[in-house]
């Protein structure tokens, strides 16, 4: 299957553009019915199966292994370690750009953190190679781990995130705290926390000489590609993977990582097809995690309640070999207005897989904290929060002084409030109770994410037959993104939706770039979106050229693409379909290509971001500390909405996220061994149905000329960075008891 070909469902549209309509997915029949091919569910003939060991020990080296009990076991045909893995052309350690990280594929005998890869067991059935890797017996030298955010030394890193700087500041931050009628001065703490994604990661890798055929999740595909080919000396375009569907991604799919590398290692080593498969516990380390920081905030206001100075100081973590600094001060540029702003971050190195991108980064971990602390500002001044943030609106973003490209959050703040009841709220905590005597309470947090671009590809082609067709390599991890595409396409091409064929998920097809960021959709809508109006502009072209065609000597006037035929624009009853003008030119298709990148004018000029205000209601049992966040109200202006039923999905699994970070997720680290002890989805906690509240997500209306041509900004993240602060203020009002250390437990509140 070397691409995935879409059809859509004629009685879901009404007449004119796609775009703005509430599509069901387009691949839902494939889902629902068990048709959708995931990764794993690919077995070519011959294929062996491939288990990891990996470490017991977070920091030190392998001694031995038993390679010979191993291999005795009926059903095993290799075993691959540092002394037989096949050379790489390549080094596996190279830092050649921000989006590359060093990787473990058995280089060595060093151990730097716990679950690393250091054999690969490969065998004809999946029972017996997880039964060899476990005769293999490691023997250590280990050593002290380095845990906690305590437990190493302290730098200051050159750039945090993607190559930010670590460190920013704009006026006097300590002449606003020293002038401030008000202050206040309070530390943050969040935890590591995993990827958990349905769909564990995996690859089948097949070789044929020195092509490779692949079939495994990715974010990236291009990227991926790139980054083989250097490890493995060959050409880009002799890698062929397939990833037409993503069971979950949020960052960790977005780069290639070693047990990829070692999957298709161990292809190469047996010379047949291997599939290689995570297993949960194994997840918890080579393949990415959002790091725990700790989060010094200083904030000063006037007589009035506004701001005259912010600051905050992070120290997070990274490991032992490589960086990545979660940006978590950095949200913090963006939202308030304030005459002295200052961020830095400082980290230490851990005895820890490296920690890598995960929904919102830095975004996430920063917002929960910024937002509790504009929330305990609030309260020594004697405002309501809603009113607090309102008085230090930012009309120019505080941090560079650039408008905004558009910024609706007033409409935000206004709808979301309305909805949920806010101003009902009593201003002092722990005046609240349900019928059954549970304390009630209510908060709210600001959501903001940036919205960017990268670069993609897309291919449009017109056949004769007045259908279209539109390829473009792009990544759908579940968040509806083939169907919302194939609404930008139709509209692009002015073709009904039943008449568009729509191409994607494979690396043969044009690069859509990477679906990260929040970037995809407006990223590869405009490359979808220039590639449709190269070939109406060809198409046009023939026809007012053709002294035959209605539209000949349209030239002046021009011509408007609907419906599957070209109209005059000063007289729309001359018109003609695609068809006729093709076959009257004596062509079977016509074809044009199109490239989404962010305009560098407009980013100079402008500071571009999707916002959003969330509200939070929680029911807290007095007695046993119980949590439950019982209704969430989201309002969100994030430009244009293609379709309103993906992008509600969206914003409804942010919201649940931001739920899970406030209230549920962190790994839990034995600081004796440097193991994580909850490796797994019964004790690393994610928020099941009975968690989940009532959620409601209002899309407010933003145009946005200037972010991309058609308006577009994402809205994969930004629920995230408004809910975990509102359920962290909605449980101060509810209790009186202000947590600063997430998440939230019912021990802390018992204990305060």
């Amino acid at each position: 299957m070397s691409d995935i070909a879409l059809t859509s469902d004629a009685a879901h549209l009404r007449q004119g553009s796609s775009i703005g309509q509430p599509l069901t997915r387009r691949d839902g029949p494939l889902k629902v019915t068990g048709a959708a091919r995931y990764a794993a569910d690919n077995h070519p003939d011959g294929m062996l199966f491939a288990v990891l060991a990996v470490s017991s020990i977070a920091r030190g080296r392998v001694l031995g292994l038993d390679v010979a009990a191993a291999k005795a076991h009926p059903g095993v045909v290799e075993v691959m370690t540092s002394t037989n893995r096949p050379p790489l052309a390549g080094d596996p350690e190279a830092k050649d750009s921000p989006f590359m990280f060093r990787m473990e594929v058995l280089q060595n005998d060093l151990v730097r953190y716990p679950q690393q890869p250091i054999a690969v067991v490969i065998a004809k059935t999946l029972e017996a190679a997880t039964e060899g890797a476990f005769l293999l017996t490691p023997r250590y030298e280990a050593q002290m781990p380095r845990v906690g955010l305590d437990g190493a030394e302290v730098f200051v890193p050159d750039s945090v995130g993607v190559g930010k700087p670590s460190a920013m500041q704009h006026g006097d931050v300590e002449a606003g705290l020293g002038a401030a009628s008000c202050r206040m001065d309070a530390t943050y703490d969040t935890p590591a926390q995993y990827h958990n994604a349905m769909e564990p990661h995996a690859i089948v890798a097949s070789w044929n000489g020195d092509t490779l055929l692949l079939d495994t999740p990715s974010q990236g595909m291009a990227m991926a590609q790139a980054r083989l080919a250097t490890l493995f000396g060959i050409r880009p375009g002799d890698i062929h993977i397939r990833s037409p569907f993503l069971g979950g991604g949020f960052g960790s799919k977005g780069l290639v990582n070693g047990p990829q590398v070692l999957g298709i290692l161990a292809a190469r080593l047996v010379g047949r097809p291997v599939k290689l498969v995570l297993r949960r516990e194994q997840m918890y380390g080579p393949v990415g995690h959002r790091a725990p920081t700790r989060q010094m905030i200083r904030m000063g206001t006037d007589a009035e309640g506004g701001f005259t100075a912010i600051a905050n100081h992070v120290r997070t973590a990274t490991s032992t070999y490589d960086d990545f600094i979660e940006p978590a001060g950095d949200v913090a540029h963006t939202l308030y207005a304030t005459p002295a702003l200052a961020t830095s971050h400082e980290a230490v190195r851990l005895d820890t897989g490296t920690p890598m991108f995960m929904r919102a980064p830095g975004e996430a971990s920063g917002s929960i904290a910024l937002e509790s602390a504009v929330d305990e500002m609030a309260e020594a001044c004697g405002m309501d929060p809603l009113a607090f943030r309102l008085k230090n609106y930012a009309e120019v973003e505080p941090a560079s002084g650039k408008p905004f490209s558009s910024k609706a959050l007033r409409e935000c703040y206004a709808q979301g409030a309305a909805r949920f009841g806010w101003w009902e709220r009593p201003v002092r905590p722990r005046q609240m109770r349900d019928a059954d005597g549970l304390l009630v309470g209510w908060g709210m947090g600001t959501a903001t994410f940036p919205a960017l671009m990268f670069a993609g590809n897309a291919r449009a082609t017109l056949r004769a037959d007045g259908t279209g067709l539109v390829e473009t390599g792009a990544h759908d991890m579940g968040q509806g993104a083939w169907t919302a595409l194939a609404q930008v396409a139709a509209d692009g091409l002015g073709l009904p939706l039943d008449r568009l064929e729509f191409r994607s998920g494979t690396s043969d097809l044009p690069d859509a770039g990477i679906a990260g960021g929040s970037a995809h959709m407006a990223t590869v809508s405009t490359a979808i979106h220039k590639a449709g109006g190269e070939v109406i502009a060809r198409l046009a072209e023939l026809a007012m050229g053709d002294e035959r065609s209605p539209l000949f000597g349209a030239g002046n006037m021009g011509v408007i693409a609907r419906g599957g035929r070209l109209h005059r624009l000063d007289d729309e009853g001359r018109s003609e379909t695609y068809a006729e003008i093709l076959v009257r030119a004596g062509l079977s298709e016509i074809e044009g290509n199109g490239t989404g990148t962010a305009d560098p004018a407009a980013q100079n000029a402008f500071a571009m971001h999707a916002h959003g205000a969330v509200f939070v209601e929680v029911k807290v049992d007095p007695e046993f500390g119980q949590i439950r966040a019982t209704r969430v109200v989201g309002a969100f202006a994030a430009g244009r909405v293609i379709n309103p039923r993906m992008v509600r999905s969206q914003y409804y699994g942010g919201m649940i996220w931001g739920v899970s970070f406030a209230l549920h997720e962190h790994a839990v680290t034995d600081r004796r061994s440097g193991r994580i002890m909850n490796a797994n989805l019964a004790e690393y906690h994610v928020p099941v149905n009975a968690d989940v509240p009532s959620l409601e997500a209002i899309l407010v209306e933003e145009h946005d000329p200037h972010v991309n041509p058609l308006g577009i900004k994402g809205v994969g993240e930004i629920s995230i960075t408004g809910t975990a602060g509102a359920v962290a203020n909605a449980v101060w009002h509810a209790t009186g008891v202000r947590v600063r250390r997430f998440p939230i437990t019912l021990e802390a509140l018992i204990e305060a």
